[in-house]
């Protein structure tokens, strides 16, 4: 089964399906993305939101942000969801790879991304792909 990666161009209505059906996997309180709130974040510069495909459907998704700040540029990999059915079978390793490769082209120095403790296999899947964990805390202001 192959898992095929791509840098989302266009908004199609496969496109705002899937997310339909992804999003509220990866959390509960994220309101749906229309095709105008896709199209925004595609535009976005520094975002490329990545798909994979098995077969053609999409099954997976990741945002790869790439910023400069003073010490140079950084990636952050963000918002990673696979949909239930398609897991355990190279997707999400598929997606964190190529975010890598892309961010790696860019010109990153590091490449970042947070996880839950919960989410056990994710995490094994990001230090298997060589991450690390940092000691560090991560804090959040909500507005």
């Amino acid at each position: 089964m192959s898992v095929d990666i791509e840098v989302v161009q266009d908004i199609t209505e496969d496109l705002v399906e899937a997310f339909g059906r992804l999003l509220p996997q990866l959390s509960r309180s994220a309101p749906p993305l229309d095709a105008a709130a896709l199209r925004a974040l595609v535009e976005w510069q520094g975002n490329r939101l990545l798909i994979a495909r098995i077969e053609g459907e999409i099954v997976g998704t990741l945002t790869l942000v790439t910023f400069p700040i003073p010490t140079g540029l950084r990636a952050w990999i963000e918002d990673v969801v696979v949909d239930e059915a398609a897991r355990g079978h190279g997707v999400g390793a598929a997606l964190t790879q190529a975010a890598v490769r892309l961010a790696r082209a860019d010109g990153a120095r590091t490449v970042d991304l947070t996880s839950r403790p919960a989410r056990e296999a994710a995490n094994r899947l990001y230090e298997k792909l060589g991450f690390q964990v940092r000691d560090s805390k991560v804090y959040r202001l909500e507005s």
